[in-house]
């Protein structure tokens, strides 16, 4: 970023106000649970909230530390405005599923605005308009079409042309009074009510398989066990994929976010646009000063080396909008998306009910990690939840599946063949200090980022997930995979699966 330094490890605004990050040890003692989740975003937190309510013992625990995952990387927008996705969703699986989607997001919007209201949990929540917008012809069309989704559906909408950004558009579609908040901050009350209620968290603890038997063990890496009836999975990828064939069924995306103070006023309202690279906006106030969120340039992980570029385009972006003075955090996000883009939520698979997963969220894990929560208290209670039958990751939708699954494992296979013939002609001595790249060292294809003290770390390229070959990202110092999602830090350290071992040194 012309002017800036990329820091090895981006941090996003959030996680610079959560002091609870170093709270909690390690597991390293086995325990008994009846309720063990893995998982400590706002899906694996809230559904201990609600379980800890019904006088469960619960345990927690996550690979890092707190809400530093995916719910720590987002752009916190809470609204059942998810793009393009009502139209899709009635081509693909029909319009009641498609109403249930809906009805599902908003009571789950509505869930976290009563629960925001009811205990007073200051989080910067703030209504706002959802604004989707399209600059092209053929998103015009879209979203035509998105508003007769809208209406067919009962979904409150309005199509328009005219918007208060200074952008040449052909058209929008306004839903009303959806939401933006600081998901740490909201996450950082739950945490307290949880420690008030005995509820046991573990950071920096691993979770690497499940043992079935009478009551089914966790089991962590450094070996420590969670002896537990009830197994919730909410670790954004599953930990354990049990033959349910998760990243075959999943494909990954990674997006870029930049915080920045501007010279002008922002609008107001949360935007998106819907045609490519598919810009995200919302306001944001730190330190008492208002700043926009500034998003997008999404890409298939793995596939992009060169990603300080992307935060270079958001910067021209957000400069020709707002002009920008500075850009004090910057951060990236990945995404997990489904076959038809309904996250799996359920029995990890039919062979095995005691492990529930959530999983798949696309770019709109806000209200669908509640309507997660919700699905994991009711399993759990053993209760009826109407939107089971739509989550459950065993179904099959011939039509959005059947092409999405071929494209998907296509990527895959082409990954894996040309990852394994490439012979690139750099050498690790050639590298420049805080440069990384593939190499070829002794004849063989290997990973090499030399520090800003001039150390090399040579690594493995191969990933240890389902042997394909990592790329470099030079924006964030990684090693990322472009099969299956799996990213390394320079050393070879898994930061997310669904890798579990790192690469080899």
């Amino acid at each position: 970023m012309t002017g800036h330094t990329i820091p090895q490890f981006p941090e996003s605004y959030w996680l610079t106000s959560n002091d609870t990050l170093s709270e909690f040890p390690p597991l390293e003692e086995d325990i008994k649970a009846d309720v063990t989740i893995v998982g400590a975003g706002i899906t694996g937190l809230t559904a201990a909230y609600l379980l800890a309510n019904e006088g469960l013992r619960i345990a927690i625990v996550d690979a890092g530390r707190l809400m530093s995952g995916t719910t720590g990387h987002t752009t916190a927008k809470i609204t059942t405005q998810h793009g393009l996705i009502y139209d899709e969703l009635i081509s693909n699986v029909g319009a009641e599923k498609a109403k249930l989607y809906y009805e599902s997001n908003e009571a789950a919007k509505q869930y976290l605005k009563q629960m925001i209201n009811q205990l007073d949990i200051s989080c910067d929540y703030k209504e706002q308009d959802a604004i989707l917008y399209a600059t092209t012809k053929e998103y015009e069309a879209k979203i035509e079409r998105e508003a007769k989704a809208y209406e067919r559906l009962g979904i409150p909408g309005t199509l328009t042309t005219d918007i208060p950004l200074d952008i040449p558009i052909k058209n929008a579609l306004i839903m009303k009074e959806q939401a933006q908040f600081h998901p740490v901050k909201f996450l950082q009350y739950i945490v307290q009510e949880l420690k008030k209620k005995d509820v046991k968290i573990y950071e920096q603890t691993t979770a690497v398989k499940v043992e079935k038997g009478d009551n089914q063990k966790v089991v962590m890496r450094n070996g420590a066990q969670v002896l537990s009836k009830h197994i919730l999975v909410a670790s954004h990828f599953p930990f354990h994929e049990g033959f349910g064939l998760y990243a075959a069924r999943m494909d990954v995306e990674r997006s870029y976010i930049i915080a920045a103070k501007m010279k002008k006023t922002y609008p107001g309202g949360m935007y998106l646009q819907a045609d490519p690279p598919v810009h995200s906006l919302r306001s944001v106030t730190i330190d008492g000063e208002e700043m926009v969120l500034i998003g997008g340039m999404t890409h298939k992980t793995g596939k992009e080396t060169e990603t300080h570029k992307l935060y270079e385009s958001l910067r021209a972006f957000g400069d020709e909008l707002f002009e920008i003075e500075d850009i004090p955090y910057h951060w990236s996000a990945q995404d997990l998306i489904t076959l038809d883009k309904v996250p799996y939520i359920g029995e990890l698979t039919p062979n095995h009910p005691y492990v529930t997963v959530a999983t798949g969220f696309r770019k709109w894990g806000m209200t669908n990690s509640v309507v997660a929560a919700k699905l994991f208290y009711d399993r759990v209670l053993r209760q009826k939840n109407k939107y089971e039958e739509l989550y459950t990751p065993s179904r099959f939708h011939a039509k959005a599946s059947i092409p999405s699954l071929v494209e998907v494992n296509k990527k895959v296979v082409t990954s894996l063949v040309k990852g394994k013939l490439e012979r690139p002609d750099r050498s690790p001595e050639s590298l420049a200090n805080d440069e990384g790249a593939i190499v070829t060292l002794n004849g063989q294809r290997k990973g090499a980022y030399k520090d800003e003290q001039g150390q090399l770390h040579i690594v493995d390229t191969t990933c240890t997930h389902a042997g394909c070959e990592v790329n470099w990202n030079d924006g964030e110092r990684t090693w990322d995979c472009p099969c299956h999602g799996s990213r390394f830090d320079y050393t070879g350290e898994v930061i997310e699966g669904p890798a579990e071992k790192p690469l080899k040194k």
